[in-house]
């Protein structure tokens, strides 16, 4: 099993092919499945800001569109184009939307990493207190 900072560091690999040509802020993350496996993710910018795609959200459809369903822990770097940001790239509500999804609040580990090093960890529940989730639609 991967740890935090071998997350951490795969997420900076994804970040390397982000596109963002409008923005400058390029973002990777680093999807661990409870089965051990990685699906990296970038973000995607488009001239139509509405099309563009969020690297969490990228790794999760990219895992999901080859059949995983069960997720441990995600790991999220950003910053400019030119450098680390100096503070933490928490996931916006869609993408947290999306991990609701597919993982357990309660169990579901996010790692952010400020640029400098510092890493702070965070439930999927401490994010997105009183998520929606599919059990809502019974």
């Amino acid at each position: 099993m991967k740890t935090r900072e071998e997350l951490i560091t795969l997420a900076y690999d994804a970040r390397k092919q982000a596109y963002a040509p409008y923005s400058g802020f390029r973002v990777g993350a680093a999807l661990l499945t409870k089965n051990g496996a990685v699906y990296l993710g970038c973000n995607i910018e488009n001239a139509s800001y509405g099309a563009a795609n969020c690297a969490e959200r990228t790794a999760f459809f990219k895992a999901v569109s080859e059949g995983e369903r069960e997720f441990a822990a995600i790991a999220i770097v950003g910053g400019a184009e030119d450098g680390p940001s100096g503070r933490m790239c928490a996931p916006c509500g869609i993408c947290r939307q999306v991990m609701r999804e597919f993982c357990d609040p309660k169990t579901f580990l996010i790692f952010l990493e400020d640029g400098n090093g510092g890493i702070s960890e965070y439930t999927l529940e401490e994010l997105l207190p009183r998520g929606f989730g599919p059990e809502n639609l019974t």
